[in-house]
């Protein structure tokens, strides 16, 4: 385990692709950071189209995160980006930000897209200091609570001049 005093950026990590025998070990942390987590069908889904899927390792070996992105066309889009509950705060979005936009240059893409829960204000102080602009809102596009609906954020990030 990663010490909490030890910064980010004095731990050595790795990305590993995600694969289906990762999800044991990756549901568990989807269901604690998520009031209306994915499941284990979505990203057999989202492994099968192709998407791109990287884990954030540790030196041992533990899971610190991991992403899920689509491209299409010239841009890419950021469906699911997720720090450990127990290692949030350490600076590990803004590493798998920073893979996930050069992963995305490499591919020529010219923008980052991406939606977050109107009530997510970390992720999005998060992604604003990464760049990211608020651009619209989608009405009701996240379950919530009771069986209400909660907007989302849609925000983007400019990869080329």
């Amino acid at each position: 385990m990663i010490p909490a005093s030890l910064p980010a950026r004095e731990t050595a990590v790795r990305f590993a692709p995600l694969t289906v025998a990762w999800l044991d070990t990756l549901l568990p942390i989807e269901q604690q950071a998520y009031s209306h987590p994915w499941t284990r069908g979505n990203f057999i889904d989202a492994l099968a189209a192709g998407y791109e899927a990287q884990l954030l390792l540790d030196a041992d070996d533990q899971l610190l995160g991991y992403f899920v992105a689509m491209t299409v066309l010239d841009e890419v889009h950021l469906l699911n980006l997720t720090v450990a509950p127990a290692h949030q705060g350490r600076g590990w979005a803004r590493v798998m930000l920073d893979a996930l936009a050069l992963w995305s240059r490499q591919r020529q893409a010219l923008w980052l897209w991406l939606e977050v829960r109107a009530s997510n204000a970390r992720a999005r102080a998060i992604y604003e200091r990464h760049g990211y602009q608020r651009i619209a809102e989608r009405k009701n596009y996240y379950p919530a609570a009771d069986g209400q609906r909660e907007h989302a954020i849609i925000m983007s990030l400019k990869l080329w001049p």
